[in-house]
């Protein structure tokens, strides 16, 4: 049986102090209610000291020191994507509970590893997709859900954001297939969840990927046509090369009986929503689109809301590993298609 956590705090630790790790700290100091960071583990000796220091907590190099040695009810993966897999099986082992930044893994049997050490154990695998939680997704969630749009026909996502070559020189594993992968599964992760959430099943992908200027070994640029089992067809465009920063994170849905473009830099501003009916909630687009400057959006604070209620028994995960294994398959099929050069269909197993 899985483990109810009722009647003090929940223990969080945060494994990986880089670069995601600050939305993670901030969403625990936000529950700090419910949370408790009791450890930090960091591979890097100087940064270590200087998290364990700053938040007053031991400071671990390395994982299984840190299982051994605090007890933990909960570990928050903020590591390079290719680890989370290793890491989280060696959680479960410790009968921790395991959250993972995106995307879960950066091959198919790893996850599949993760979600099956997961279940063994007992222990909950939370795969966070804080963009799911934006406001002006969730009122595109709200009109599919509700079958406004009639029979969707056409839908096209369009990532085009920069890297530039220092960013990917800051780090070993940045840009490498084993730890990090390229423009699609890493800065592009969350867009292609959409793709599933939002639409539905995945019948067949057609990709293109190329390494266009960073010397780096996965795509810095990519497009992919998809057609779903509802026979809607779309595609997605991603570059990490765009001039001379950030521009745009956007998603197009054309359907029978309504049209709606969610653009800005990171899905944020509702640009287009036009329905053949009118609802009560059409009047919230304008208070729904927010201003920013983070391609990470504001959700983490409300994911974390939902593994807190998940832990102490009161609801059930938004995007469990089961959830997170839908947009790596359809990340493998993108990679898969692009390689061999030809169309890859879904499911990769029976």
């Amino acid at each position: 049986m899985y483990k109810v956590i009722s009647d003090r705090k929940i223990r969080i630790a945060i494994v990986g102090c880089g670069r995601i790790s600050k939305n993670h700290f901030a969403a625990v100091e936000a529950h700090k209610t419910d949370f408790e960071l009791v450890a930090v583990c960091e591979v890097n000796q100087e940064l270590c000291r200087e998290v364990s220091g700053k938040y007053d907590v031991p400071g671990f190099t390395e994982l299984a020191q840190m299982l051994k040695e605090v007890e933990i009810d909960l570990i928050s993966l903020c590591t390079p994507s290719g680890f989370h897999s290793d890491e989280a099986v060696l959680a479960a082992r410790y009968g921790v509970n395991v959250a993972t930044e995106k995307p879960m893994a950066t091959r198919w049997k790893d996850g599949l590893r993760m979600v099956r050490a997961c279940d063994e154990a007992f222990v909950k695998l939370f795969v966070i997709k804080q963009n799911r939680r934006n406001s002006t997704l969730q009122l595109l969630k709200r009109a599919i859900t509700e079958k406004r749009f009639g029979r969707i026909f056409m839908v096209n996502l369009n990532v085009f954001w920069t890297r530039p070559q220092e960013y990917y020189d800051s780090a070993k594993w940045r840009g490498t297939w084993e730890l990090d992968g390229g423009a699609f599964m890493n800065q592009a992760s969350h867009y292609v969840d959409l793709l599933e959430w939002l639409i539905g099943p995945i019948s067949d992908i057609q990709a293109m990927t190329g390494t266009l200027q960073r010397n780096i070994e996965v795509e810095d640029t990519g497009v992919m046509n998809i057609r779903w089992r509802n026979g809607a067809m779309g595609s997605m465009n991603v570059t990490m090369l765009t001039y001379p920063k950030n521009f745009e994170g956007s998603m197009t849905v054309i359907g029978e009986k309504g049209t709606v473009r969610v653009g800005g830099v990171a899905v944020n501003d509702i640009t287009h929503w036009e329905f053949a009916d009118r609802k009560d909630y059409d009047s919230e687009i304008v208070q729904a689109n927010y201003q920013t400057n983070s391609v990470y959006g504001f959700g983490h604070p409300l994911y974390f809301k939902n593994m807190i209620d998940v832990l102490r028994g009161k609801a059930e995960p938004e995007t469990d590993g089961r959830e997170g294994l839908k947009s790596l398959e359809v990340l493998i099929a993108t990679y898969l298609s692009a390689r061999d050069n030809k169309t890859i269909s879904l499911p990769l197993e029976y």
